[in-house]
């Protein structure tokens, strides 16, 4: 997995379509092995975002669970204190 992409399902408040087309993006920067397409793949890179944030979208939607939603600000917190214990900054 692509370590730039983040959970997105059980978050108060919920993912947003920035976050979600985010993590489209990344996907398929990673799939495709480019972070930018040649002029003639722009359409096609385009569209496969498109379709993976519906997709994505429409997965974190449907998912259930009986775990109480986790709060974004508190997660970045834990992370940032990970990265802290990790890297000695």
């Amino acid at each position: 997995m692509c370590r730039n992409i983040r959970p997105l399902f059980n978050f108060e408040p919920p993912a947003t379509e920035e976050e979600i087309r985010a993590a489209a993006l990344q996907y398929v920067r990673k799939v495709s092995g480019t972070r930018s397409p040649s002029g003639k793949n722009v359409a096609c890179f385009e569209q496969a975002v498109d379709d993976i944030a519906a997709v994505t979208r429409r997965l974190v939607d449907s998912l259930e669970t009986t775990a109480p939603p986790k709060n974004k600000l508190v997660e970045v917190a834990k992370a940032r204190a990970r990265n802290a214990r990790r890297f000695g900054t």
